[in-house]
């Protein structure tokens, strides 16, 4: 693999970052919904984002 250039690293933080925030405001929402249709709707959402950070933490190692 080629080296990571400090822009291709804060571009990582950045999305790391905003789909780790996005799995934690998921699994909120799916612990506070009252319909299991939505609250599935959450978990699978917050399982896709943090499947997808772990992907992109795949870069850093």
């Amino acid at each position: 693999m080629s080296d990571i250039s400090i822009l291709d690293l804060q571009n990582l933080r950045h999305l790391i970052g905003g789909y780790s925030n996005t799995h934690c405001k998921m699994e909120d929402y799916a612990s506070m919904a009252r319909d299991e249709e939505v609250k599935q709707l959450f978990r699978e959402a917050a399982d896709s984002a943090m499947k997808n950070k772990q992907e992109l933490m795949k870069f850093l190692g």
